[in-house]
């Protein structure tokens, strides 16, 4: 049978049909998680919240304790911890955060003397920012009602991701053993070795990109102790909670604190300050990221930068927080289909660690359902 077309053509057609049906189906799911971000975030924040809780849960599985109350200690423990931290950075932040202010407008200031128009324009944008935070001020306060109804939207979302978190990490055997029994005809192992994967993804990112901020906060802040930067404390905090978007996260915080020291300590403290942050940038990149987040998907600088822009563009700064592990996590899928297809083969593959409760080759189907 003669068709019109070549053989080529009718390749890269095809090709070019998959490819729209998968960029519509994902944005109807960009649509549809937009609309439905109160329900939506909060589950999303859970599975970040599991796969860093993860160890913590299957350490005190390991030790013989019940389900429902290691589940609930480890619900407790991040309370504690997320509540100290939160607490610790707040107050550094309060503490210090009129000082930094003041010591960003000085160095607006300099710069001006040296830059001309340039640096006037950047000491109007610090004159005028007491003036733009009044505006704001004013006109947040002639919408209290529109402001308490924000502030009990993030509250009723963190109680639930909260609890999503205590029965994503109970019940993660039956989740399971549900995501096996509706997996189409038998691609039960191949849907368990995806979600496993992808799991493994989001919890090596959490677990190192924490591991990695503290390490790096702790650094920048003793460097600038050292170096008797004021408001060292606060840009520590600052530096910690950027970690958490990479590159662009900690250049922002980074620059604050050389501007800062800038301000207060001099041209040759600035200096001594971008060292230190140079350093501790080059430390991360050149042993910290390579050795704890080795056993992650390594993805190109370039796709996180792009991640961090969709996600900002979808949903503003949580989307900068979430994008890059889900990202993660979809690079974990296809690497799984790449390694589990291109072989001919559908046994299982990869041993990434799979959802708390679970061992990596087990299905979780067999363990018993607790309260």
């Amino acid at each position: 049978m003669h068709t019109l077309l070549p053989e080529p053509a009718r390749r890269i057609a095809a090709w070019c049909v998959v490819v729209l049906l998968v960029v519509g189906v994902a944005a109807v799911g960009v649509w549809l998680c937009v609309h439905l971000r109160t329900a939506v975030t909060p589950v999303l924040l859970a599975l970040l919240g599991t796969a860093l809780l993860g160890p913590l849960y299957r350490r005190l599985l390991a030790m013989k304790v019940q389900r429902s109350l290691a589940a609930g200690l480890t619900c407790a423990a991040v309370v504690a911890v997320v509540g100290g931290v939160t607490y610790i950075v707040v107050t550094a932040l309060i503490d210090t955060g009129d000082q930094i202010i003041a010591s960003l407008k000085t160095a607006a200031t300099d710069l001006s003397k040296h830059f001309g128009a340039a640096g006037t324009s950047l000491d109007d944008m610090a004159s005028n920012a007491r003036e733009l935070l009044g505006k704001f001020g004013g006109t947040a306060a002639s919408g209290v009602l529109s402001g308490l109804s924000v502030v009990g939207e993030v509250t009723a979302m963190a109680v639930l991701a909260l609890l999503l978190v205590f029965f994503f990490l109970r019940d993660s055997g039956r989740a399971v053993a549900a995501m096996r029994s509706f997996s189409p005809g038998g691609s039960a192992d191949a849907v368990e070795a995806m979600a496993r994967r992808a799991f493994g993804a989001i919890e090596g990112f959490m677990r190192g990109t924490t591991i990695i901020a503290f390490i790096d906060a702790l650094c920048i802040t003793v460097g600038l102790l050292i170096l008797q930067v004021p408001g060292a404390i606060g840009l520590g905090a600052l530096v910690f909670v950027g970690a958490y978007i990479p590159y662009l996260g900690a250049f922002l915080s980074g620059a604050i604190a050389v501007l800062v020291a800038l301000a207060d300590r001099g041209f040759v403290i600035a200096l001594w300050a971008l060292g230190v942050v140079l350093a501790v940038q080059v430390l991360e990149g050149h042993i910290l990221q390579p050795v704890i987040q080795s056993r992650t998907v390594q993805m190109h600088p370039a796709v996180v930068m792009l991640a961090i822009t969709a996600g900002a563009s979808v949903a503003g700064i949580i989307g900068m927080l979430l994008a890059v592990p889900l990202t993660a996590a979809a690079f974990g899928v296809l690497a799984e289909l790449r390694a589990r297809y291109s072989a001919g083969t559908t046994g299982p593959s990869g041993a990434s660690p799979g959802p708390p409760g679970t061992s990596p080759g087990s299905s979780g189907a067999g363990e018993p359902a607790s309260s």
